[in-house]
């Protein structure tokens, strides 16, 4: 983006009566953010939503000083601006209604051909949640997918130190300005997140990590994704949040199940129960609503449990034919049954053994 636009797309983010929606709808009417500037108040006012008070501000010099010291910050730090309408901006958030006008990033961010979720959960993460994230991260990583989070306290940081540990390329959202880390004693994670993922915010560098930003900055980790995913939730809280918008992005929303009288299993188990979420206990169950390629492209060695640990008496998928029989691959092949969970856990698991091979329609045949 050449210097002018960025400017004029800074000037136009700064502006407090200005949002996301009323800046697409004025840069859609005049062309460009240049144009937004140079077009006549009377054609602006013409504008739904665009009144004279906008238009006042828009004028004022004061927002155009502020542009340009953000943007000499830009240039100092490295930092890469996404515009909504350029071909690196998340393409998924792109479809958000109030997805922001610009994006700011640091590190190597590639979401190119790549499978992009985002997971969330409790700040006061239990050991049956870490338990969890460590079988489950362990499983995903084979698929190479981009793991989205908050890098808060709890769920965030530990997902996405599992995910530098494993290489997966992991993004942070933030709730404030690239010039600072929130919070301060993460920032030790801040070098190996930048080495393979990065950071992403839509603030400014003047911007504070403010309650209201946290709950701005949770739709784009719901929108900048596929799919969210809730490991742990109280009755309340930021990941319940995230969880409802991405409901209304129609993004598919994943829980993970718990005791029933554990108050950090609250927030998912009445997910999972209102149906605003799928129950989820393993990576079986989101390739398989997701309907995710298993033709997998990396460098990653597949485990051979990638997908299902059978439990007594299902000790082995050869167990598991034994009991269901040669007639279940048949009805599921026909189209006469959808698999369960377990059931499309073993197939998923077998498919990458070389022993069914998938049809149309999400069916199997044995081979």
């Amino acid at each position: 983006m050449m210097k002018e636009e960025l400017l004029a797309t800074l000037r136009l983010q700064c502006i407090p009566n200005i949002g996301d929606i009323s800046s697409r709808k004025l840069i859609a009417h005049c062309g460009t953010p240049t144009a937004v500037f140079k077009e006549k108040k009377e054609a602006l006012l013409k504008i739904g939503g665009i009144g004279t008070k906008i238009i006042k501000e828009l004028y004022d010099n004061k927002y155009l000083t502020a542009a340009e010291n953000e943007y000499s910050f830009i240039q100092k730090q490295g930092i890469q601006c996404l515009y909504f309408e350029d071909e690196n901006y998340p393409k998924y958030l792109r479809h958000c209604s109030d997805a922001p006008l610009m994006l700011f990033q640091k590190g190597k961010i590639n979401l190119t051909d790549k499978k992009v979720i985002s997971i969330v959960g409790t700040r006061n993460m239990t050991s049956y949640g870490r338990q969890f994230c460590d079988r489950f991260i362990k499983e995903l990583a084979p698929l190479d997918p981009v793991l989205i989070s908050g890098f808060a306290y709890g769920v965030d940081i530990y997902i996405q130190k599992l995910a530098n540990e494993l290489g997966l390329q992991t993004i942070a959202c933030l709730a404030h300005g690239l010039n600072q880390i929130y919070p301060k004693s993460h920032k030790k994670y801040c070098e190996a997140i930048e080495k393979n993922g990065g950071f992403i915010t839509e603030f400014w560098s003047t911007s504070n990590p403010d309650r209201e930003n946290f709950l701005r900055r949770n739709r784009i980790i719901a929108g900048m994704s596929e799919a969210t995913l809730v490991i742990e939730s109280a009755e309340r809280g930021g990941s319940l949040v995230t969880a409802d918008i991405a409901n209304s992005y129609n993004r598919d929303v994943f829980a993970v199940p718990g005791r029933t009288n554990d108050p950090f299993s609250t927030g998912t188990n009445a997910l999972i129960k209102n149906q605003k979420a799928q129950l989820l206990t393993s990576v079986a169950d989101l390739v398989y609503y997701l309907n995710w390629d298993l033709n997998i492209k990396s460098s990653k060695p597949i485990q051979k449990q990638l997908f299902v640990e059978l439990e007594e008496p299902e000790l082995s998928i050869y167990a598991f034919l034994q009991h269901e029989g040669k007639q279940m691959l048949d009805d599921i092949a026909m189209g006469n049954q959808l698999p369960t969970f377990k059931t499309a856990s073993v197939l998923l698991t077998m498919e990458l053994k070389g022993l069914v091979r998938p049809l149309p329609g999400k069916q199997f045949e044995a081979i």
